[in-house]
């Protein structure tokens, strides 16, 4: 497994990217609200290759960090490195995709 980016090397334009897609986005909120996840658990209906992919795409834009524990892999979403590198921009979008989540209707 590749080792995380150094947080200089986090670039802009790579985690907007990441955090342009709705499955991405589940999985970093899912992160923002636990610590640490095991892959198989994340609340999303998608194949385990895609799921792989977009795993992928989080880690080598350095929004998330994996780690082997036993059988299992660990996700962990990189907010601290993320909040150093660009102040507010994982807790701005994060609200944001909350409001616009929101069901029209209440």
């Amino acid at each position: 497994m590749r080792a995380a980016s150094a947080i200089a090397e986090i670039d802009l334009l790579d985690v907007l990217h990441a955090l342009s897609d709705p499955t991405r986005m589940t999985i970093v909120r899912t992160l923002a609200a636990e610590p640490e996840r095991a892959c198989g658990t994340f609340p999303v209906d998608v194949a385990p290759s895609t799921l792989s992919h977009h795993f992928k795409v989080l880690r080598e834009s350095g929004v998330v960090q994996q780690r082997e524990e036993a059988n299992r892999r660990l996700t962990a979403l990189r907010a601290a490195d993320l909040e150093e590198r660009f102040p507010g921009l994982l807790g701005t979008v994060l609200a944001a995709y909350e409001r616009t989540a929101e069901p029209e209707n209440e």
